[in-house]
């Protein structure tokens, strides 16, 4: 019991340590309201997202606003495929038993 009480603890010391970011991204739909002149965003920046399509539209405003600040840098790296081998290798290994 004790050990699935630590477990947990770690997991949810993971994902606190998930959840925090290196910057203060709280006050970003104000912020970014002096990089823009746009009647639609300006509004949406006011008021949220009434539909999806807006929802993406406000997401692309937010990353442009972490760009803008240099706050994309920060983001974790896309996987570039590391992890991948080529069908050759697969068939290889196939073949070889291994």
């Amino acid at each position: 019991m004790a050990q699935t009480q630590k477990a947990n603890h770690k997991s949810k010391e993971r994902l606190s340590l998930m959840d925090k970011k290196p910057y203060d991204d709280s006050n970003w739909r104000e912020d970014y309201k002096q990089y823009t002149s746009n009647k639609r965003h300006l509004e949406l920046l006011e008021n949220g997202p009434k539909q999806l399509s807006q929802a993406w539209v406000l997401q692309a405003l937010y990353n442009e606003w972490k760009k803008i600040k240099g706050y994309d840098k920060l983001d974790p790296k896309e996987n570039e495929g590391q992890l991948q081998s080529s069908f050759k290798d697969f068939e290889t290994s196939i073949k070889s038993g291994t």
